[in-house]
């Protein structure tokens, strides 16, 4: 098993405290990766226009980082920011790492009369350019992220002395989201594109667990013609772009994602108010229902956070906070790191039916049952 930790916060806070968070599950992870999404993000050196694309990542070579540079120009992106990593780099493990990438742009001019569609686009198929451009050169340049607002870091080793070794815990950087997983390999070889949290157009997730259904799901979406449903060096990436195609492609409200993973049975279908519409959906969706256990974390570019579960819910995962702030850890231990002073009677961990949602407001919990009701297209 993985290990996940999440923190959401009205307040900008510094990811190290995540990390911390994460030392306390420590049993549950073996060191050989670490994902960090951070959203809502905030620079002590720095106040950027929050609609400008940040693009995170890690040349490998000063030749990498120079056709980056190159590519971004020819594009008509201009720099405005480059965050310098204070590394201590006798505590990373791997050798190639010639700089860590975190810089903020200014869009193309060409863009301006672009809708938000349209430059949503051209922000994924830079990003894909990108991770293309390193993978036809040796993978000496990785490309995790080119999105407002957002930052990703992923390195092998142990979170907490991955934070140290970045300098996370200098209070330089902060975010109002903080995603964390320590990664425990177990079917693939060590990527860094294979740590969690996976990132597309604003969407993402992190999972614990281990996704049997994997490879028809994988062909299904990869059959879609959409440019973004690539990669997959991890089984778990699915559930990001599953979240993706439900909530952009399909234009469902975010309720559907847990009808489209692990809908209801036959007969509780025919109870449902909505049954005739679910059935629809599932048929539909077939090749897209999970088999795990699995626990999912996503949150979403208005910086909704979610937490679902599937039936067998083997993979536990509680959530608890307060008014102002919140926090979903794999045991209850994280959770008590990250937010000490909640009261604990109040936490939450949900059952096969359950999603939790803690709106962009972060003023409450919503508990949302797939036996309950939920909007759905007109048409529908």
């Amino acid at each position: 098993m993985c290990r996940l930790a999440m923190k959401t916060a009205s307040e900008p806070f510094s990811p190290f405290s995540v990390l911390q968070a994460m030392e306390a599950m420590q049993e549950g992870y073996d060191g050989s990766g670490l994902g960090l999404l951070l959203r809502g993000l905030s620079f002590a050196d720095y106040n950027h226009n929050p609609g400008d694309p940040i693009l995170s990542g890690i040349a490998h070579t000063e030749e990498a980082l120079g056709r980056l540079d190159l590519f971004m120009n020819s594009q008509g992106f201009e720099l405005k920011f480059d965050f310098e990593f204070k590394v201590k780099k006798a505590m990373i493990e791997a050798k190639d790492r010639h700089k860590y990438i975190l810089r903020v742009y200014r869009q193309p001019a060409a863009w301006k009369d672009f809708s938000q569609e349209r430059i949503e686009h051209e922000l994924l198929m830079t990003r894909l350019a990108l991770r293309k451009d390193g993978e036809a050169h040796g993978n000496d340049l990785t490309a995790f992220s080119l999105w407002p607002e957002v930052a990703m870091i992923k390195e092998v080793g142990w979170p907490l002395e991955i934070g140290i070794a970045l300098g996370l815990d200098s209070g330089r950087i902060e975010s109002r989201i903080c995603m964390a997983q320590g990664r425990q390999n177990t079917n693939y070889g060590i990527n860094l594109y294979a740590c969690h949290p996976f990132f597309i157009q604003g969407i993402a997730t992190m999972t614990n667990g281990e996704n049997t259904a994997f490879t028809p799901i994988r062909d299904w979406l990869s059959g879609r013609a959409f440019p973004g449903y690539i990669g997959y060096q991890s089984d778990s990436e699915v559930f990001a772009h599953i979240l993706h195609y439900v909530t952009r492609q399909l234009r469902l409200p975010l309720e559907a994602y847990k009808h489209v993973i692990t809908p209801l049975k036959n007969e509780e279908l025919a109870r449902h108010p909505q049954g005739d519409f679910l059935r629809g959906l599932r048929d539909a969706c077939r090749r897209l229902i999970i088999d795990g256990p699995n626990a999912v974390i996503g949150t979403l570019s208005d910086e909704t956070s979610l937490l679902v579960m599937d039936a067998k819910k083997l993979r536990p995962a509680t959530v608890g906070g307060k008014p102002g702030e919140w926090a979903i850890a794999s045991e209850m231990c994280g959770v008590d790191a990250m937010i000490p002073d909640r009261d604990r009677a109040k936490d939450f961990q949900p059952m096969r039916e359950h999603t939790v949602i803690i709106p962009p407001d972060r003023q409450e919990l919503q508990i949302w049952s797939q036996f309950d009701r939920f909007p759905v297209p007109q048409a529908a």
